[in-house]
């Protein structure tokens, strides 16, 4: 689609067609591996359907005054879990938005069923080479602050997608793609799935 301004998604996405903006009745969660895009895709999203964009864990660092890197080194995994689940059950009783999730929430069969009760859950995939070349070298990974980084990504891409396949929705996000490109393929598929809905007698 090529690089253009975030205002030409919309039209872009419908093909050119005469449609209506796309409302949202409900917020839209982003789920993925670290690498996918959830964040900045997300505040492009947003931005195109005109709605606030929250990301979990910078809500979760402001709750606990502590960047997460600081709660996994204090405080353990689970302790981030537990307060993962407590912000995002917060979040998805608001005003729809467009809510990007850390690569472990997904996982967390409370928080899916929720998200499936109360929001439409999106999948941005992308392959380990081009998730290995977003997140390599970066801080604030807590799950990759060791020598096997790479190994451990596989790892969790294996044991994490077979999960992420269950979101409503999966839009993919290749090596080199713009997330300009990625926003669009959102939108399209937010369109096809009400629509798809509201056919549903």
């Amino acid at each position: 689609m090529g690089n253009h301004p975030i205002g030409e998604v919309l039209e872009m996405a419908e093909h050119g067609e005469n449609l209506p903006p796309l409302k949202l009745d409900r917020t839209v969660v982003l789920v993925g591996l670290m690498g996918a895009g959830k964040s900045t895709v997300g505040r492009r999203l947003a931005d195109a359907l005109g709605v606030p964009f929250v990301d979990s864990d910078h809500e979760i660092e402001t709750a606990a005054n502590l960047s997460i890197p600081e709660i996994f080194e204090r405080f353990g995994e689970q302790y981030f879990r537990d307060g993962e689940s407590r912000v995002i059950a917060r979040l998805l009783e608001g005003e729809p938005c467009i809510l990007a999730t850390g690569g472990g929430a997904f996982m967390s069969p409370d928080i899916r069923a929720l998200i499936h009760e109360r929001g439409l859950s999106v999948w941005i995939k992308a392959d380990l080479e081009t998730l290995w070349n977003r997140v390599k070298g970066k801080p604030g990974r807590p799950l990759l602050q060791q020598e096997n980084a790479k190994e451990v990504l596989a790892t969790l891409l294996e044991a994490r997608y077979p999960v992420y396949a269950e979101a409503d929705l999966t839009v993919e996000s290749h090596a080199g793609a713009l997330h300009e490109d990625v926003v669009a393929d959102i939108i399209a598929a937010l369109r096809a799935h009400a629509g798809s809905n509201e056919e549903t007698p």
